[in-house]
């Protein structure tokens, strides 16, 4: 018990925990609506969220040197889920999106375990010096982040790319490459949102907000709204007016914004404080790791956290464009929260073994 870290601990379990109370909170009518079930969005979160701290007990006491030798088997399976989104009878397709897969008796998010596998591979190949990989970590990438583009999911494959870089960064690259590497990925991601139309009104949007009034700045307007309406200390929780049905995917992407209209700036301050203290623990269980291998593993763990609440938040507050990225141990999603405390677990287990928590 003394080598646990109890700031992550303690702030990812508070969060999560929030974060069932604020499904209920901006789900039930919606799920009155359409399930007539208030509690139908919290019943599944509430199995996840059983499901998740099963896997954080487990990856806490299982011994992250054994992924070492699991890197290449962990990442032929994530590579192998990417590719079943797009078999039919396999492939889930919802709103024009092929994310999820059907086994059955579980359905699945491969993109969400695709960061955590890549994760655990990058740190083992990064672990040891090999000169000449930044071709095969290219083409290793561009496997990878074409699958996810494909889905469509460009957020996702962002985060995964920003991973790929910091560790590949993290590992002692030369500095030069990604100067040289920075503007063709920019110049690429302006080209693929640019490709699809429902992207390019999100960049569109995202420029002009407050001149565009069409359907494509109808989620951003609502979300403004929720903002505007909690002023510095929110209208108090429950009050909601927005989760009515106004604000789109307002238990899933959208979910921070009902949380400022509830709790208003200071409140929302407070839930930002929370994931900073997150972020601080990851980057600090990463420099303390005892061994290359476990200071890349944290590194890329908290990294693809990290931009993940970056990148929601962003997008909430109108700095990003708009992009499906649920927030972390908040948002309703079963493959987000199971995969998120998964990789808690595995930083809590490298934190045991460090030089120091």
């Amino acid at each position: 018990m003394k080598r646990i870290d109890f700031f992550l601990l303690a702030s990812v379990l508070f969060l999560t925990l929030f974060g069932l109370f604020m499904i209920y909170d901006a789900s039930s009518f919606v799920a009155f609506r359409d399930f007539a079930d208030k509690y139908h969005y919290v019943k599944d979160q509430i199995f996840w969220v059983f499901c998740g701290i099963v896997t954080v007990l487990l990856f806490y006491h299982f011994d992250y040197h054994k992924f070492y030798n699991l890197a290449i088997p962990i990442l032929i399976i994530a590579i192998g889920l990417l590719i079943l989104v797009f078999v039919p009878g396999i492939g889930i397709k919802v709103l024009g999106a092929s994310r999820w897969i059907d086994l059955g008796f579980i359905t699945l998010q491969p993109s969400e375990f695709t960061k955590l596998a890549l994760a655990i591979y990058l740190a083992a190949w990064f672990s040891n010096k090999e000169k000449g990989r930044i071709w095969s970590f290219l083409l290793l990438m561009g496997l990878v982040i074409l699958l996810v583009i494909a889905e469509p999911d460009m957020g996702t494959a962002v985060i995964i790319l920003t991973e790929g870089l910091v560790l590949y960064f993290l590992s002692g690259a030369n500095a030069l490459y990604f100067a040289f590497l920075l503007p063709i990925i920019g110049f690429l991601g302006f080209v693929f949102a640019k490709l699809e139309p429902y992207r390019a009104a999100r960049l569109a949007t995202f420029l002009s907000v407050d001149q565009n009034i069409n359907a494509a700045s109808y989620h951003v307007k609502q979300i403004l709204i929720a903002f505007g309406a909690g002023g510095l200390t929110g209208v108090g929780l429950g009050n909601s007016l927005q989760k009515y049905a106004y604000l789109p995917e307002n238990a899933t992407d959208s979910i921070f914004a009902i949380i400022a209209e509830e709790l208003g700036f200071l409140g929302a301050c407070f839930i930002i404080g929370i994931f900073l203290i997150i972020i601080w623990r990851g980057f600090y269980i990463a420099i303390n790791s005892k061994d290359m291998f476990g200071k890349l593993l944290a590194g890329g763990i908290i990294t693809f956290l990290a931009m993940q609440i970056l990148v929601n938040l962003a997008a909430q507050t109108a700095l990003l464009p708009l992009t499906g990225i649920p927030l972390p141990f908040i948002s309703y999603g079963g493959s987000a929260l199971i995969i998120n405390l998964s990789a808690v677990g595995i930083l809590l287990n490298i934190a045991k073994q460090s030089k120091t928590v």
